[in-house]
């Protein structure tokens, strides 16, 4: 099957959550036989962290501006079986009109913002990356949210006809244990790019804990951390960390923290890729919770839950043995049902599913 993905970044891991996890898919989906080419705007803040230059087995077409590319494009859409174009894609307006115009690859969109998307409508805000025909006029719309209430917004505000759900994931070659670094070392770690809609939670679950015990230390990864950010002396800094030193990171810590984006929890069943990653490295995880987090992970077995600030110091007072044993169910569970490999397969199997169907509906109209 060949696909090609109009994305927002492939190239560059600084400041986005997309390019891990489109690394991790298309390097599954070429593994099994399967033709990627990725579409990707060659934009100046990628372009100065950018920390992959080709596509391994697949094709990486980068350029400055639509018009250079379309009809580049149009000749691979005409060969392609699906083309996707995913949320803050700078040209997925285009790109959608691009795609319709063939009629042949089966358009697809792909939400990896699902809850910003949502946000902006009930806050009657325009989404860039959704044109004027909703998304009524794509055979499949996949969405990095699932739950029942999720998926029949994008069916009744949107006009999606098929949406199904596909999660964040790991890379499992990526992601894994390694040898712990001194320069990583800390009881808690927290890795993400700062967004203030995480700060609150971070303070709660991080800073204040931090501040508690002043006896161990804390480090944060991350970038676009601002200079108001409230620092304590145990708290220790790592500028943006490209995927090849996260797992150094995570495996030199005790115990790593996940914090959810304030609109994720909100809608709940949106376990970032963050999540999935700390787990194939092996470390104990804390996390905060938000509705349909047992569906990827057991609380209290394969990983630990904070509230509050004292929940945070519990974990850190835990037992080593229990810790432990929390990590290795949560890397079991994470190489099982959440790796990279997994999501290519589920994503293969619904592109099949949505092409029979589409066969089916022009077999029905023709007789």
């Amino acid at each position: 099957m060949k696909i090609v993905i109009f994305g927002l970044t492939i190239s560059s891991s600084w400041g986005n959550g997309h390019a891990t996890l489109w690394r991790g898919l298309c390097k599954h989906l070429v593994r099994s036989g399967h033709t990627i080419v990725f579409f990707e705007r060659d934009v100046p803040y990628y372009a100065g962290a950018r920390d992959m230059f080709e596509l391994p087995g697949g094709h990486l077409e980068l350029f400055s501006a639509w018009d250079d590319i379309r009809a580049k494009a149009r000749d691979h859409i005409l060969c392609a079986d699906a083309a996707i174009v995913t949320s803050y894609c700078p040209d997925a307006i285009s790109a959608t009109e691009l795609i319709l115009d063939q009629s042949h690859a089966i358009p697809v969109f792909y939400d990896l913002d699902t809850p910003v998307t949502l946000s902006k409508l009930q806050a009657g805000e325009a989404v860039p990356y959704i044109g004027p025909g909703d998304l009524g006029r794509f055979e499949l719309v996949l969405s990095f949210t699932g739950g029942p209430r999720v998926l029949g917004e994008f069916r009744h505000k949107l006009g999606a006809r098929n949406v199904q759900p596909l999660y964040g994931h790991v890379d499992a070659d990526v992601h894994r244990p390694v040898p712990p670094q001194p320069h990583y070392r800390a009881a808690l770690s927290y890795l993400g790019t700062y967004s203030e809609d995480r700060q609150l939670a971070l303070e709660t679950l991080f800073v204040e804990p931090a501040r508690a015990r002043q006896d161990l230390r804390f480090l944060i990864g991350g970038a676009q951390y601002p200079d108001s950010f409230p620092w304590s002396p145990n708290i220790y800094f790592v500028r943006h960390l490209p995927p090849s030193e996260h797992a150094p990171f995570f495996a030199s810590s005790r115990l790593t923290l996940n914090v959810t984006r304030r609109a994720m929890a909100e809608m709940g069943w949106c376990p970032s890729g963050r999540l999935f990653e700390a787990a194939a490295c092996g470390v104990p995880l804390l996390s905060d919770s938000w509705d349909g987090f047992e569906a990827f992970f057991a609380p209290g077995e394969e990983i630990l839950i904070a509230h509050d600030e004292r929940d945070t110091v519990a974990a850190l007072e835990a037992d080593d043995a229990e810790l432990l044993r929390i990590a290795k169910r949560a890397r079991e569970r994470a190489l099982d049902q959440h790796s990279s490999g997994k999501r290519a397969s589920e994503l293969i199997a619904l592109l099949e599913q949505t092409g029979r169907r589409g066969a089916r509906q022009t077999e029905a109209e023709e007789t």
